[in-house]
């Protein structure tokens, strides 16, 4: 093996260990809120753990898939793919009241 290879790898692998322990931080905040006494609302139980999970999702998709060194095309289908899902949630969302005639039961 050559010793001029780009990649450091230790300072590689403690980016790695350093991302494993946030991740393994969120999901034990996340099982923390989980168990706040009853006097917060479910509602908002969801909300923090939602935005807990987001963090976490940020760290794995961003530093160990590699998504913010990625070109630009990728961010490019990565933007698409999210405006279609929202698209696809809100048309959801918009017909769920919407039955065809003749089967709803009254």
């Amino acid at each position: 093996m050559s010793d001029s290879h780009p990649v450091d790898f230790k300072s590689y692998l403690q980016r790695c260990i350093f991302i494993f322990v946030g991740v393994l931080c969120a999901i034990g905040l996340m099982i923390y809120i989980s168990y706040l006494p009853p006097h917060y609302s479910w509602a908002f139980k969801v909300a923090l753990i939602l935005c807990v999970a987001s963090i976490n999702a940020f760290l794995v998709a961003g530093f160990l898939m590699h998504l913010l060194s990625e070109k630009k095309l990728i961010y490019t289908l990565l933007v698409f793919t999210v405006f279609f899902f929202v698209g696809l949630m809100g048309l959801t969302l918009y017909a769920m009241q919407d039955f065809p005639m003749g089967t709803m039961m009254h």
